[in-house]
C-alpha cells in the first residue's frame, strides 16, 4: 500500500508525493519537519545538504524546496533509490540533486567533501546513529558551522556526540527524539 509525503514549505510547499510502504521505513513526520526546517530557516538557502539514510528523501526534498544548491540523497535499498529518483524527477530537481545508492557506511568511506548541512535519520533498529557521527567527524565531512540534524528513538544519541560537538535544538515528539547539532571539527 502506497502513502504519500508532503513538502511543507518552500517553492514545493504543499505538494503531495506518493511514497512506498516497507519494513523500517518511516519519513519524518511533517510536525516535526516543520520544527527542525523553523530551526534551519536562516541555514537552508544555498546550503550544500546531506540526507544520508535518505529513505523517502523527506529531508532532503524539503531542503532543496527550501533553497538548498545542492542535495546528496544516499540510500542503500535499490528499491527506495527508484522510488526517490522518480520523485526528483518529478519535481524536476535533477540539476541540484545527487542520488546514490549505496549503503551509509562506505559511502563514508569515500574522499570526504564538506556539507552545511547533514541529515541523520537512520533505522531506529540498527544502531547506526553513533559509528556514522564518528565516522563524520574524520577530516573532511565538516566545515565550522555544520549542522547536524539527529533522529533517534533515544535521546542518548546526544551522548555520542564527538569532543566539542553541541546539541542547541532538541525536542521529543511521541516515541522520537530529535536534534540539531553543530559540528566543530
Amino acid at each position: 500500500m502506497a502513502g504519500q509525503l508532503r513538502i511543507i514549505g518552500g517553492a514545493w510547499g504543499g505538494r503531495r508525493l506518493s511514497v512506498g510502504q516497507g519494513p523500517g521505513l518511516r519519513p519524518t513526520a511533517d510536525r516535526n519537519r516543520e520544527t527542525l526546517f523553523n530551526w534551519l530557516q536562516a541555514h537552508v538557502p544555498g546550503a550544500r545538504v546531506l540526507d544520508l539514510f535518505a529513505g523517502t528523501g523527506a529531508l532532503g526534498l524539503e531542503a532543496l524546496s527550501r533553497g538548498a544548491a545542492q542535495a546528496v540523497f544516499v540510500e542503500r535499498s535499490k528499491r527506495l533509490a527508484k522510488a526517490l529518483a522518480e520523485r526528483l524527477t518529478v519535481l524536476e530537481a535533477d540539476d541540484r540533486a545527487t542520488l546514490i545508492c549505496d549503503d551509509a557506511k562506505r559511502y563514508l568511506q569515500r574522499v570526504p567533501q564538506p556539507f552545511d548541512l547533514i541529515f541523520l535519520d537512520p533505522p531506529f533498529d540498527r544502531d547506526l546513529l553513533v559509528p556514522t557521527l564518528a565516522a563524520l567527524a574524520t577530516p573532511g565531512w565538516l566545515h565550522a558551522g555544520t549542522l547536524l540534524y539527529l533522529e533517534s528513538a533515544h535521546a542518548q544519541a546526544a551522548e555520542a556526540l564527538p569532543a566539542g560537538w553541541q546539541i542547541y535544538r532538541q525536542k521529543r515528539a511521541g516515541a522520537v527524539w530529535f536534534a540539531l547539532a553543530q559540528a566543530s571539527p
